[in-house]
């Protein structure tokens, strides 16, 4: 019996893998094409961690009154956990005079999870990823896998420029009916 073998385990240590799956997160997160490419197996893995974590940015987004700035800092500090934070060592690695390095790549994608992603998928309940299959790597034979968020920009402009296809495109008479023939040949008497 697998009771409670709900996850794989990718061939990884568990620190490795929530390691793994935190880097894989945030490389979705900031990417600008809302897009990456893996194996199939980490991106089926990676879905319901990436999920989870969009979810608490639309509940956020979604707060209202007076509880709304505490909970989203809720929520907020809930979701860091998905990432890696970067604040390790920040105060400790700034000496006087000298400028703070950086904040890492973690803190990024929290800030666009919760202002730009959070908005975006508000009325969306879920499904917020696409796993879409591209055939196996040359050389090991590996299962790829693009896993992207829905509703990027790049599908909303495919849809714009199908709409505008269908509307710009005037339904013509089809020619070459006896009807067509007829009115011509009388327009020619």
């Amino acid at each position: 019996m697998r009771h409670l073998k709900a996850h794989r385990k990718l061939g990884r240590t568990t620190e490795h893998r929530i390691s793994m799956l935190r880097n894989l997160a945030t490389s979705l997160i900031n990417s600008r094409d809302d897009r990456i490419v893996t194996t199939l197996p980490k991106a089926k893995e990676l879905r319901p961690f990436v999920e989870k974590a969009i979810t608490l940015s639309r509940r956020a987004a979604s707060l209202e009154g007076n509880t709304a700035d505490v909970g989203g800092l809720h929520l907020r500090r809930q979701a860091a956990g998905f990432f890696h934070a970067g604040n390790y060592g920040r105060a400790a690695a700034t000496g006087r005079g000298q400028t703070p390095p950086p904040r890492t790549a973690g803190v990024a994608a929290i800030r666009r999870l919760f202002d730009e992603l959070g908005e975006r998928f508000k009325d969306r309940p879920g499904g917020y990823t696409r796993i879409i299959k591209m055939g196996r790597r040359t050389g090991d034979g590996a299962e790829l896998a693009i896993i992207e968020l829905v509703d990027n920009a790049r599908e909303k402009e495919a849809q714009a420029s199908a709409r505008k296809r269908t509307k710009a495109a005037p339904k013509k008479k089809a020619s070459g009916t006896a009807a067509d023939t007829k009115e011509e040949a009388g327009n020619e008497e």
